[in-house]
């Protein structure tokens, strides 16, 4: 494995500071662009662990990076911290109880995401020194992944303009290389202007939003059966306009997320949902804003890079979970559909297991032709910058995502296990790279090579800004 241990050795050096900075995280559950806590943490840790420290990256108050080396390659480690609403729950119990009612929660295991991810810098800053090798580890800090797109902001600011390779991971019910494979996916906000009236005593002087709301979605479905099975596209009303049913409604503003398997796809989609929406408008006497929220890409893929990291996860074999750890997970099987349970396998290409509350081995890579796919900002580096991702199990086989199931197991030894066994995995990647200048140069030839067939196009607009929240007087 390359000499990979001394990585490991400095993983566990730091791994008592880093599994306290998960646990604050999981405790102030902030959403997009609001993670001013969460961002804070992650500042102090990286100047008690002696790095070099650069605030707002790319103008986003809760995005940070933190530096250490001289020379040679950069390698940057992707870390998150932001959580979902409405997922607010009690850790390590298994059953559904809120700490707060509405609260938020880490509900993705974001918490883990980005605590891991500074591990292995933290690791990788000292074998640096120790031994006097020529390179640069690099952490990202980065807000907003679940719906806000900051990574793409910051690729677009030119963030990893001299980054040589990236490397990630997220956590998961099964331990494996992540399939380079997502939807592109844009947010895009519809606002429809109409005209106020008293829908009994002058119904024809109103020109109904809503109305024009409700269109869009009639033709959206009415669109849904000639694109492609692979996309997808949802919607949510942020404003209905109103509660009397006996005023016509003269504002409602809906959002749609718009997905395909590739960027070129997702843009063409995105004109057709918007052309429903300029019909809507025009049937029903309204004015309609177009504007682009946030999007990100779909991944492109990295075959050296994705060798490397099987080679790395094979070398550490799987996550050394315990009997209290299986005994806790097979508790919160109990809450899950042997469905569920089923997918999680299937999804990786494999035939369910009898009596497996937990995964404890490497999942084989493999080529799955029917896959259900999320989003990710984390494609937008992978078109700036040659990246690779891993999977590692945190939390019991068949936990679905976004659930409280995964806040509950975000602060359980499983997890912090979890999380200790990425960073080594991405922390032994990244020693390769600064090692091996063969296995750089294959990754940066295939990173090139995928760019000639389809180049890079930034899914955001030029004009589109990131939706910042302004910084709460508590986080002052």
């Amino acid at each position: 494995m390359r000499n990979a241990e001394p990585i490991w050795e400095h993983v566990e050096t730091h791994r008592d500071d880093l599994i306290g900075l998960a646990d604050r995280v999981w405790g102030t559950p902030e959403t997009l662009y609001n993670e001013y806590r969460s961002c804070a943490e992650h500042t102090a840790m990286l100047r008690d662990k002696g790095f070099a420290v650069t605030e707002e990256v790319a103008g986003i108050p809760t995005a940070i990076l933190g530096e250490a080396g001289e020379g040679g390659p950069v390698i940057a480690i992707l870390g998150e911290y932001d959580a979902l609403p409405g997922l607010s729950q009690e850790a390590n119990v298994a059953y559904p109880q809120p700490l707060e009612t509405g609260g938020n929660g880490h509900g993705c295991g974001h918490n883990l995401l980005g605590s891991a991810s500074l591990l292995a810098a933290c690791a990788l800053k000292d074998w640096l020194a120790e031994t006097g090798t020529p390179g640069r580890v690099r952490y990202y800090g980065c807000p907003a992944e679940e719906g806000g797109a900051a990574k793409t902001f910051m690729v677009r600011a030119g963030a990893f303009a001299d980054v040589d390779a990236a490397i990630c991971w997220h956590p998961s019910p099964m331990t494996k290389v992540t399939d380079p494979h997502s939807l592109a996916n844009t947010r895009i906000d519809f606002t429809f202007t109409g005209r106020s009236s008293h829908a009994a005593v002058a119904p024809h002087l109103g020109r109904s939003a809503l109305d024009a709301a409700e269109l869009t979605a009639v033709g959206v479905n009415y669109l849904r059966e000639h694109v492609p099975q692979s996309s997808r596209i949802h919607y949510a009303y942020l404003d209905a306009g109103g509660t009397a049913p006996n005023v016509v409604q003269g504002r409602t503003k809906v959002r749609y997320a718009v997905r395909a398997t590739s960027l070129k796809a997702m843009l063409e989609l995105n004109e057709r949902v918007m052309n429903c929406a300029r019909g809507a408008a025009l049937m029903s006497g309204t004015q309609v804003d177009i504007k682009v929220f946030a999007a990100v890409s779909n991944l492109l893929g990295n075959d050296p890079l994705e060798d490397a990291m099987d080679e790395a996860l094979h070398a550490l074999g799987g996550v050394p979970f315990d009997e209290a750890d299986k005994a806790y997970a097979a508790e919160i099987q109990k809450t899950l559909s042997a469905e569920d349970i089923a997918n999680a396998y299937r999804a990786h290409g494999m035939e369910p297991r009898e009596g497996e509350a937990l995964c404890d081995w490497v999942v084989p890579r493999s080529n799955i032709e029917e896959r259900m796919m999320g989003s990710t900002d984390v494609a937008d580096v992978s078109w700036a910058v040659p990246t690779v991702q891993a999977r590692v199990a945190t939390h019991a086989i068949g936990t679905p995502g976004h659930s409280w199931q995964v806040t509950a197991q975000g602060k359980a030894p499983a997890a912090h296990k979890g999380m200790v066994h990425a960073a080594k995995a991405m922390g032994a990647v990244a020693r390769m790279l600064f090692t091996d200048e063969v296995l750089l140069a294959r990754a940066k030839k295939n990173h090139h090579e995928r760019l000639a067939k389809e180049p890079y196009v930034c899914p955001i607009p030029d004009d589109v800004v990131p939706p910042l929240v302004p910084r709460p007087a508590a986080a002052e």
